[in-house]
């Protein structure tokens, strides 16, 4: 897997500032190796992660703590962007099922995901939001997989998509179906059987077992492919009252590294 590639110069958090400004939310990618202290035992980290670096003196394998401590940094950076605040005024904290929420801040919800060396945050100022990202080669046909994830709808449309695509619209599904179970707080505990989503050749839309519509208009639901090498998804609900326009595209946006504080 190659490294994602760095974008031009940029010396501020403007683009998602204008984007949470303009649309009420914005999704940023950054590489791990871009945004992991060069000391993950240095004497500043625990201030950074605050309760979290209990967690990372719990874990023990290298590439998941470099994962854990650049995703929290890279997240508490963007939101305090967003805010107009700092990074070490705010703090990362859990709901009961895992999701993430900055404690006594009600005016920004938030998501993250990480794989590899990509990390993905979601902000948003009119909802929730949840994203999640995944190697876009993982393999996942042929493994039993596609009736752990698909509905019979899904499955039949699968089927329908060139061998060679196959493995990648599972992988779609899966990130689309891991980030709308993130934006309302359940993990792994909705069974992904389900609730489906549209085949890839059209608008992502949330789709019942049987193929009908499953969603209101709240929901909005997105995919890319990150750098040629990564599947994004982010599921994002809106009941209206920021005034974000439907029509307008979501793309993400990448951190520069320079924004980091290695």
């Amino acid at each position: 897997m190659r490294p994602l590639r760095n974008r031009g110069p940029a010396d501020s958090w403007l683009p998602v500032r204008r984007e949470v400004e303009s649309a009420g939310l914005s999704v940023v990618y950054a590489a791990v190796s871009d945004w992991v202290p060069d000391d993950l035992d240095g004497p500043g980290l625990a201030a950074a992660l605050g309760r979290d670096h209990q967690r990372l003196l719990e874990m023990n394998h290298a590439p998941n703590r470099s994962r854990f401590v650049a995703s929290r940094l890279l997240l508490k950076s963007a939101a305090a962007a967003v805010l107009g605040t700092t990074s070490d005024e705010l703090e990362l904290a859990y709901k009961p099922g895992g999701r993430p929420h900055l404690r006594g801040v009600d005016q920004l919800d938030v998501s993250l995901s990480h794989t590899e060396d990509l990390l993905v945050v979601g902000l948003t100022r009119t909802g929730r939001i949840g994203v999640d990202a995944e190697n876009a080669d993982r393999r996942m046909l042929g493994l039993g997989t596609e009736r752990q994830v698909c509905t019979p709808y899904e499955l039949e449309a699968v089927h329908s998509v060139p061998e060679e695509r196959r493995n990648g619209e599972l992988v779609r599904l899966w990130t689309l179906k891991e980030a709308y179970s993130k934006a309302i707080g359940q993990g792994l505990r909705f069974r992904f059987t389900e609730f489906g989503f549209t085949p890839e050749d059209r608008q992502v839309q949330m789709l019942r077992p049987d193929g009908t519509p499953g969603a209101g208009w709240e929901w909005s639901f997105h995919s890319w492919l990150v750098d040629e090498a990564y599947m994004v998804s982010a599921a994002v609900y809106d009941p209206g009252f920021g005034g974000r326009p439907s029509d307008r595209p979501l793309l993400p946006v990448l951190a520069d590294p320079r924004l980091s504080a290695r």
